[in-house]
């Protein structure tokens, strides 16, 4: 049984101050909860533990998938293969951050990957700010969470000066490289998300700008703003699966521009890899024996409940759960249904008093770094609840 600490939740005037927009969901209801999981300091380093080896195992998958050439398998885009080898083979194209999505982990239940969002920052402003700001503004403790977030997204910019070394040496190679941030117009959570990292690259030392993803401009020299200015990085807020399906000319620039050396993309193409919902078949058939994994298959599982989702679905959209028996229990619709289909042996979510399941939710930067968690029904769409969280 989950455990809920009731909190006084913030208003909706202190959530826009805080830049917090989409605190309102369609149907009115409040996308943050006035609740936070309790978590016990075991619980939350088996979390920690958990995102740590399963990242190790994501990068050994990779290799293998890369040595293979088992892109179409994972529904990786052809004209994103180039982009993908070439950021792999190159440590400076650094993955900033991404979040493991797990079952269990509280209440005794084993801890289990239901996969791994390697290039999207959903829940990156609740995890790392707002459950931080309902602390204080409740009384309580800074360091009653597990949300080093801030900090960890800070040195992993930082790192990409530095690398594998300490990121406190970021001045001592730093030579003034700038970062371009963009997102799409007229998304305001994606907009407030992606000015969120460019405020921690400017506190980790960066010089940076932020343009529109419309009005950034692209050639073989490289990335520029809109009023001319070359850029050594690019962050775009914009999955790496769209820009191979519906830019495919973006695609052939970016590439040329990897090629040629002018600019680094974040996060890197091989991300895609890890995004990629097949990886876990493939983590499956190289690590059979790990405890964290739920048995995955490009086919329907034979005599089990299971989960299909699509390779690149978002949000529990395109999500069909199937008893044992092959029959539907719950499904949802979207717009992934292109993508091929993954097969994930069924695990339930903890529960709390009312019924309500919980997915936990650790973001990845170097290290595990935070953690937060999704409310919901038996599939977690777009219109599940945001909760924090409280060691005890």
């Amino acid at each position: 049984m989950v455990t809920l600490r009731p909190v006084r939740p913030l208003g909706d005037a202190q959530l826009e101050e805080l830049g917090f927009t989409w605190h309102t969901d369609a149907d009115g209801s409040k996308y943050v909860t006035d609740a936070l999981v309790e978590v016990t300091h075991a619980e939350a380093e088996a979390y920690y533990e958990a995102a740590n080896a399963l990242y190790d195992m994501y990068v050994e998958a990779a290799e293998y998938v890369i040595e293979n050439n088992l892109f179409f398998e994972l529904g990786i885009p052809f004209n994103l293969v180039e982009s993908i080898k070439k950021s792999w083979e190159n440590d400076v194209h650094w993955h900033l951050y991404g979040r493991f999505d797990f079952a269990g982990g509280i209440d005794g239940q084993p801890i289990k990957l239901i996969e791994f969002n390697a290039d999207t920052p959903t829940g990156l402003f609740e995890t790392a700010v707002l459950q931080w700001a309902l602390l204080k503004a409740n009384g309580m403790d800074d360091d009653a969470q597990f949300n080093n977030v801030y900090q960890a997204i800070a040195d992993n910019f930082r790192r990409l000066i530095t690398l594998f070394d300490d990121p406190e040496k970021f001045e001592e190679f730093y030579d003034g490289w700038k970062i371009l941030f963009s997102s799409v117009e007229g998304n305001g959570e994606e907009e407030t998300t992606t000015k969120l990292l460019r405020q921690i690259a400017t506190d980790a030392g960066f010089n940076t700008g932020y343009e529109f993803l419309q009005n950034v401009k692209f050639d073989d020299e490289g990335i520029f703003d809109a009023e001319e200015h070359n850029y050594e990085y690019w962050f775009k807020l914009y999955p790496w699966e769209d820009i191979g399906s519906d830019e495919p000319e973006l695609a052939v620039l970016l590439n040329a521009i990897m090629q040629n050396q002018k600019a680094i993309i974040l996060n890197p193409a091989y991300t895609l890899l890890f995004q990629s919902k097949g990886m876990m078949k493939i983590l499956c058939d190289l690590f059979p024996d790990s405890p964290y994994l739920l048995k995955t298959s490009f086919e329907p599982l034979g005599g089990v409940a299971q989960v299909e989702k699509r390779m690149f679905g978002r949000e529990g959209a395109n999500t069909t759960i199937l008893a044992a028996d092959g029959s539907t229990v719950e499904a949802t619709g979207g717009p992934y249904g292109n993508y091929k289909p993954v097969y994930q042996e069924y695990v339930e979510f903890p529960q709390d008093r009312e019924s309500n399941r919980y997915q936990a939710g650790v973001f990845f930067a170097y290290e595990a770094c935070g953690l937060g968690f999704r409310r919901g029904g038996k599939i977690l769409d777009n219109m599940s609840k945001f909760t924090g969280h409280l060691l005890v």
